[in-house]
């Protein structure tokens, strides 16, 4: 879980993961969205791989990205916990 925590902890992640809710994109397309190197997406985007909040499939020469949203219910389900 702390790999999950340390992938939430950073602004364009989350912003990776907030375009993803909405589509599956391929790393060109979300790097039109950021005004940083296309190299430091990839980096993001492995940092998410690690987590497991997102994950890729190569579509053609492209390699396509989604949300694991079961890794994000888990997530919340503990969050819930603790509050009782």
């Amino acid at each position: 879980m702390n790999e999950i925590f340390k992938a939430l902890n950073d602004e364009t992640r989350r912003r990776i993961i907030e375009l993803l809710k909405d589509k599956d994109m391929n790393a060109g397309a979300i790097a039109e969205e950021f005004n940083i190197s296309k190299p430091s997406i990839s980096h993001h985007l492995d940092i998410l791989k690690r987590a497991d909040l997102i994950t890729s499939e190569k579509k053609g020469q492209f390699v396509e990205y989604t949300l694991n949203t079961t890794i994000l219910e888990e997530v919340l389900t503990w969050i819930l916990t603790l509050k009782k």
